[in-house]
């Protein structure tokens, strides 16, 4: 196999988290954030709120499998309860005022945050010898800063995001994206993820070699799509890459 690069999944995968979007404290503490903005929202109002423009944008949305937009609920938020004051901030913080609010709720309702083992030490191997590249179900909002946060921020181009697209995988044109970034046929790279359907499938729907990172014990109720390769540990994706590279 000509292998020139390796793609990434990232939460459940390489980073370990642990986040909890109906926290009370985070819509509490946002809550009382807001009122100095001008915006007087109590806690169970908010909540009701975000996740009611959530649904709104999924039942916008012609695609399969779509994608919300974390950014643009709180930027929606702030325009359906701005008042006077609020519209008399700087326009600067106005602006940034969305992206603050989903870092802020994230922040607030992460529980765990660390990478798994290994994760660091194998990858700085692999990156000697291959091209090293992420497709995620995320938010840039969240899977940047906490890509940099544990160290991984330079080991990855591209990072494809699917909170930027609209669509989640399995949806088969993130991968076709990273493919496209990285100038290589789907025979030149396997995708590493840790979930059957929308990681398996995602990337075998283009003939994306897979490895399934399985770190639970229980592999009798895996089902089909089969990975190409299993592993339980990240310390033995080593092993996997020199399993493709006999191909």
């Amino acid at each position: 196999m000509d292998l020139r690069a390796l793609i990434f999944d990232i939460n459940g995968t390489l980073i370990d988290i642990e986040t909890d979007e109906r926290m009370e404290q985070a819509y509490r503490a946002i809550g009382h954030f807001l009122t100095y903005q001008g915006v007087t929202l109590h806690r169970w109002e908010l909540y009701t709120l975000y996740f009611q423009i959530m649904k709104e944008q999924f039942a916008r949305s012609a695609e399969l499998f779509p994608e919300f937009d974390v950014v643009a609920i709180w930027r929606e938020v702030l325009e359906r309860y701005a008042t006077e004051f609020t519209a008399s901030l700087p326009l600067a913080r106005l602006q940034q005022l969305p992206l603050f609010l989903a870092e802020l709720q994230r922040g607030i309702s992460r529980k765990r945050l660390s990478l798994f083992p290994q994760v660091l030490e194998v990858l700085s191997r692999m990156k000697e010898q291959f091209r090293l590249a992420v497709v995620s179900d995320a938010q840039s909002a969240y899977a940047l800063p906490e890509l940099r946060a544990v160290g991984l921020h330079e080991y990855f181009n591209p990072v494809i995001i699917s909170g930027d697209y609209g669509f989640r995988k399995p949806d088969s044109r993130l991968f076709q994206k990273a493919l496209d970034e990285l100038q290589l046929r789907p025979d030149q790279a396997i995708y590493i993820g840790n979930d059957v359907y929308r990681d398996i499938f995602g990337a075998r729907q283009l003939g994306i070699k897979t490895v399934l990172f399985h770190h639970t014990q229980d592999l009798t109720r895996l089902n089909d799509p089969q990975p190409d390769y299993i592993i339980r540990e990240f310390a033995e994706l080593p092993r996997a890459v020199d399993f493709f590279l006999a191909l």
